[in-house]
């Protein structure tokens, strides 16, 4: 048969779905791999989708999704951003994952290079080479507590560079950006004429520290605007499987978003359009309760590590804490990582799935039930000595 295209056949496999899927077919196993919130779905979300179906309404949609829906988003952003943004520049799209690559389609051309974070969610990579272009990892040091450093990205920077991708709250290390670092990000995107994405999956769960979108930064008139942000109803709701998320984008670019939104996806399924409309207009209990769980996981784990031993980044936000496992892993955390599910019946995500900075390092889940969380961190290898966490919170 004729071979696929080599930019597919260059796309590595994802190592959190491969440690899962392991997990998944390993009787008894506890999932500490993946991220999936653990709570059922309000009834008024789930009505209101059904409803949809009911009523038939099951034709197409605007390609940038129902008004009222684009309106509540908008709504949500100017609440909690403080940014005076309109419907008109919310798209409804399929998920986080589709508002990326929708973004990075709009932006990339083959060859040109995209700042990602190193560790990073690992389809930043995998959607830049789908499109032809290059991914530049910038560095995320433990050492800085793995937040970005400005001349450590300034220095990747090259007349091929076009995007600079940014993650807050950071899946899989759980790290905030400041205010002050995200101002500084923006004003260094301006500098060198770059666009910034900004994957803000995560935004509705922080810990003592405020999620700040660097929309916040950014000029409010066509042509001079430059960021995107991605949001997503996946984990502030629980509805990984209905696929729904908006893209809040510069102004000016209606009939080009229109046109790219028409040849990736159309427009996002209507069930799901109404199931999100109730979310984010209806009550809020599964939000708040939700982000109380995931502090309460964070800070149940955080001890267990703590009397093992282990070194840990103190998660600021999403649902993950990032463990140093380099005294067990030797070097090679992905082989131990399929070695520890097969002794102890435990997956972890591999800190490698995110990039070479995590050698050494797992992501922990926090999303699931705190009993099963708290076995699975148990039976971690305790480090030899007495007295460490990676920067001192319990």
């Amino acid at each position: 048969m004729p071979e696929l295209a080599t930019h597919v056949r260059d796309v590595p496999v994802n190592q959190i779905r491969e440690i899962t899927e392991a997990a998944w077919a390993t009787p008894g196993a506890i999932v500490l791999s993946i991220g999936e919130p653990g709570f059922p779905l309000p009834r008024h979300v789930l009505d209101a989708g059904i409803a949809c179906l009911d009523r038939d309404e099951t034709n197409y949609t605007p390609n940038a999704g129902i008004p009222a829906l684009r309106e509540a988003f908008a709504t949500r952003f100017r609440e909690q951003q403080g940014v005076d943004i309109g419907a008109d520049r919310v798209y409804v799209v399929d998920g986080a994952q589709q508002g990326l690559h929708f973004a990075m389609s709009l932006l990339l051309s083959p060859g040109d290079e995209i700042l990602i974070p190193n560790p990073g969610y690992p389809t930043f990579a995998m959607t830049t080479r789908l499109l032809h272009a290059v991914p530049v990892q910038y560095p995320l040091y433990p050492h800085n507590d793995f937040q970005p450093h400005i001349e450590d990205i300034e220095a990747l920077i090259t007349p091929r560079t076009k995007v600079l991708m940014l993650n807050s709250p950071s899946n899989p290390l759980g790290a905030v950006i400041s205010e002050e670092t995200t101002r500084q990000l923006v004003a260094l995107a301006a500098k060198h004429d770059l666009w910034i994405i900004s994957d803000e999956c995560y935004e509705a769960f922080t810990f003592d520290v405020p999620h700040v979108s660097p929309v916040r930064f950014d000029s409010a008139k066509p042509g001079e605007a430059r960021v995107f942000a991605s949001l997503t109803l996946s984990k502030t709701y629980g509805l990984t499987g209905l696929r729904i998320g908006a893209l809040v984008c510069p102004p000016g670019l209606e009939q080009k978003m229109n046109n790219v939104m028409e040849s990736i996806v159309s427009c996002v399924a209507s069930p799901s359009q109404y199931a999100a409309l109730a979310a984010l207009t209806g009550p809020q209990e599964y939000v708040s309760t939700a982000r109380e769980h995931y502090r309460s996981n964070r800070d149940a784990a955080s001890a267990v590590l703590v009397e093992k031993n282990i070194p840990y980044l103190g998660a600021q936000g999403a649902f993950y804490l990032w463990a140093d496992v380099s005294h067990v892993s030797d070097g090679d955390v992905r082989t131990w990582v399929r070695k520890f599910l097969a002794d102890s019946g435990v997956s972890f995500a591999p800190g490698t799935a995110f990039g070479s900075i995590g050698e050494g390092w797992i992501r922990i889940a926090l999303c699931g039930g705190q009993e099963e969380l708290l076995e699975g961190v148990s039976r971690l290898p305790a480090r030899p000595g007495s007295g460490t966490s990676w920067n001192g919170q319990p």
